[in-house]
């Protein structure tokens, strides 16, 4: 099997380079790769009639975009930009998939959605996005569909990543530099790792090049359970305590509303994502949220 993974060196980029390596040929782009094995190549997603070459060029099996504008703040001033990153080239890849007779591997967000209620969302509810970030987002899945390319598309939320900076990191470092900590506590979702997507998604395309029925179309992945910002950052915190209680944890972590965060992008408030198509789809039991986090945790506790 020919795979090429587009976005290669973002959070769940980097994961997939593992997890798809076991499928067969992983062909990894990134924003600034210009060549691949002496062929010239693109995946600078600013560039769309360029990417499309790249995937007339390299004729893979199946394509794997985890490539995005993630900025959502950014994304407010600078909509244009966000829309050609997130809906126009996905939309040509799709396109080019459908000709190759490809399979689509697409991520996207929570976010098409406004945060209303308290039940998690359907793949089927209706969208309506809060900002720029989840319109241009919800084009591109729009376009996905239209190209009639067969395709998984995984809406997930609240991504982290083992590799870099995130949401707990940041929590451990001022937990320790500051006597107060606010966490906004009226935002619910679950806390999802790279990896954890990075595996689903192997095991997608390994099942999908081998289904018989047409599993094409949008599914959600997230991590099981739900919590808040401020829950998530005491389970954290106690959680490093309990790894090394010598560690100098001294902030008292304070509930706070979102309106104490203002944000050029509106977020939501409900973020749960309902995983029951997934699961039963592709016969997968998704982890806890505590589980993926408390592992994270202990590899950078140790390393530390």
């Amino acid at each position: 099997m020919r795979i090429l993974l587009l976005g290669k060196g973002g959070q769940v980029g980097w994961e997939l380079q593992r997890s798809l390596s076991v499928l067969g040929e992983v062909l990894a782009l990134d924003f600034d790769t210009t060549e691949l094995d002496g062929v010239p190549v693109c995946g600078d997603f600013s560039q769309p009639e360029r990417v499309a070459q790249t995937v007339r060029t390299l004729k893979p099996d199946v394509i794997v975009n985890a490539a995005a504008h993630t900025a959502v703040d950014k994304a407010q001033s600078e909509p244009d930009v966000a829309r050609l990153l997130n809906a126009t080239t996905p939309g040509l890849i799709a396109l080019e998939a459908k000709k190759l007779g490809a399979w689509l591997m697409h991520f996207s967000t929570d976010y098409v959605f406004d945060g209303s209620g308290t039940t998690p969302w359907l793949e089927t509810d209706a969208p309506a996005p809060l900002n720029v970030y989840g319109q241009t987002k919800l084009e591109g899945e729009q376009a996905i569909t239209q190209s009639g390319c067969q395709h998984v598309m995984l809406r997930t939320s609240w991504v982290y990543g083992a590799r870099g900076g995130n949401f707990a990191k940041t929590m451990l470092k001022l937990a320790q530099e500051r006597e107060e900590l606010k966490v906004i506590n009226d935002q619910v979702g679950a806390p999802t790792g790279a990896d954890v997507l990075a595996d689903v998604t192997a095991q997608i395309i390994a099942h999908t090049r081998m289904a018989s029925g047409d599993v094409s179309g949008i599914y959600h992945c997230v991590a099981a359970g739900q919590t808040t910002w401020f829950d998530y950052a005491n389970h954290v915190l106690g959680f490093a305590r309990s790894i090394n209680p010598a560690m100098h944890i001294k902030a008292q972590v304070l509930p706070v509303p979102t309106s104490e965060f203002p944000t050029p992008a509106q977020r939501p408030h409900n973020s749960r994502l309902n995983t029951d198509k997934l699961q039963h789809t592709y016969g997968l039991t998704l982890p806890h949220w505590q589980t993926g986090v408390s592992r994270m945790l202990t590899e950078f506790l140790e390393q530390s």
